[in-house]
């Protein structure tokens, strides 16, 4: 694996929803034609995954995460996609100039606001969020 992955990079995301199943996403300033999408960033050197998420969501809503859970992992090239699904504790507002505005969305209101493999990932996170209560 080091032979051939010298160098990668590594981000992770949250798919935070709250207790009426709508799914926070963020408007990031750095997705050209495609700004809507999860809380999350790249994960800094030495640091633990799990503590990389809640620092982004904290950095740029300002909520704390709760019932962290796992999702995905996803590779592509060089770079590494970790998704969890989590809780808030707060009320999310913009933090960082990276984020234009943010907001919560019902399954049906995403829809133009995320592509496909996104709103496959927010199914399964609320498929397994109902099977857990």
């Amino acid at each position: 694996m080091r032979a051939t992955q010298d160098q990668f990079t590594v981000s992770t995301a949250a798919i935070v929803i709250n207790d009426k199943n709508e799914i926070l996403l963020l408007n990031h300033v750095l997705r050209p034609n495609s700004g809507w999408g999860f809380p999350g960033g790249f994960v800094e050197h030495g640091e633990a995954i799990e503590d990389a998420i809640r620092r982004e969501a904290n950095e740029e809503t300002g909520i704390e995460l709760e019932n962290l859970q796992l999702l995905e992992i996803n590779t592509f090239k060089r770079h590494v996609e970790i998704l969890w699904t989590a809780n808030s504790k707060g009320n999310p507002q913009v933090q960082s100039a990276e984020i234009l505005e943010l907001g919560w969305f019902s399954l049906l209101e995403i829809s133009p606001l995320i592509g496909r493999n996104q709103i496959r990932q927010v199914q399964s996170a609320i498929k397994g969020r109902e099977k857990s209560d």
